[in-house]
């Protein structure tokens, strides 16, 4: 298809519309989802982040079974959390033709210069879970609703500390994802609109002093990093206060601070675990809920998102709507891209049976 890039920015316009068609398995222009040979045998670019989180490694997996199921070929890299080293992967998938690009960034702003290369060549972008900041050369975004994962994380720590029931004071900390990656200040601010107004009626006390965001944040989201940070907090503001909560935005930072709240003798009958949130549902961070340590996480299936991504980049090589049903969030600096939202799911104790073995996300055997 010449000028497709035009194309897509025309269209982009009317995103709202496939809304409308998509329980029909349409888009805006009318072809169904058998209409689609004219792209079909195409390969296409996939470039995740790192596989030091299983998380990422299931994206990948995901992605690729929805694309092959769609007839296409593929080809996933991992850039290892080295943003020059994604963008020297990218370079490659370009050179080697692909037909369009699904992203999931490690540094938001580094690939302003090889997406102009994937404009110059026609191939469609996809922001994959991680908003790509300050270029017009991306397309669509797929992800979750960024700012309730950070409510889902607040308004967890409110119910189980009793704060709405006028309990407290209670002292809680702060931890933040890297500072390179959009999602970070949705998470963030996020949980902060819930849990400020506790923080300012002194309900929530912050012993550190550690409540901006450029305070907070983790950078790679790296459990080390998370663990060492709490344990300098534990020893600074600690030494006779116990920490009741703690804001993590992440179940690899958990970890991570699991670890340094244990070695502090958090866990034992004396010094109880306090409230620890996370995210994604890894497997290592719901076995320890069901160990009764983590206490919640954020489970984001992200099986639904390969889909939207994978039906983004059917839906663009074939000059059609993607389905989109937000767009007016998300500025990357220089465009609005239109976006396609699926929503979170908060986990814990309770709960992780029915929605993630039951929902075929884990089998009882792996939580063992």
């Amino acid at each position: 298809m010449r000028n497709r890039r035009a194309a897509l920015a025309a269209i982009a316009t009317a995103a709202s519309l496939a809304l409308t068609l998509s329980a029909c398995g349409q888009s805006s222009e009318g072809g169904s989802e058998e209409d689609k040979g004219s792209s079909k045998g195409g390969t296409i670019g996939i470039a995740m982040p790192t596989k030091s989180s299983e998380r990422w490694i299931a994206d990948g997996d995901n992605v690729v079974k929805d694309l092959k199921s769609k007839g296409y070929k593929t080809k996933l890299v991992f850039g290892e959390d080295d943003p020059d080293q994604q963008v020297a992967q990218i370079e490659n998938l370009i050179t080697q033709g692909v037909k369009a690009l699904i992203v999931a960034a490690i540094d938001n702003k580094s690939l302003n210069n090889v997406l102009q290369q994937a404009a110059d060549a026609d191939i469609p972008v996809i922001a994959y879970d991680r908003l790509i900041l300050g270029t017009e050369n991306v397309d669509y975004y797929a992800s979750f609703d960024n700012t309730k994962v950070g409510e889902l994380q607040a308004n967890y720590i409110v119910e189980k500390l009793g704060l709405a029931d006028g309990k407290g004071p209670f002292n809680i900390e702060l931890f933040a994802g890297s500072n390179d990656d959009n999602n970070t200040k949705y998470f963030f601010n996020g949980a902060m609109s819930v849990l400020q107004p506790y923080i300012d009626s002194k309900k929530l006390v912050v012993q550190s002093g550690q409540t901006g965001l450029t305070q907070v944040t983790t950078l790679r989201w790296d459990g080390a990093t998370a663990q060492k940070r709490m344990d300098d907090i534990l020893t600074k503001s600690y030494s006779s206060k116990r920490v009741d909560a703690v804001l993590s935005p992440y179940d690899g930072i958990s970890i991570g601070i699991l670890s340094a709240l244990k070695s502090d003798d958090y866990g034992s009958k004396s010094k109880p675990l306090p409230v620890l949130t996370g995210q994604d549902a890894e497997l290592a961070s719901v076995k320890s809920i069901i160990a009764d340590e983590q206490t919640m996480t954020v489970y984001k299936d992200t099986r639904e998102l390969a889909k939207v991504a994978s039906n983004m980049v059917a839906a663009a090589l074939d000059g059609k709507t993607p389905e989109t049903n937000d767009t007016k969030t998300y500025d990357n600096g220089s465009k609005v891209v239109p976006a396609y939202l699926l929503e979170p799911v908060s986990v814990d104790r309770t709960n992780y049976q029915k929605v993630l073995v039951d929902g075929g996300y884990y089998t009882a055997d792996e939580l063992k």
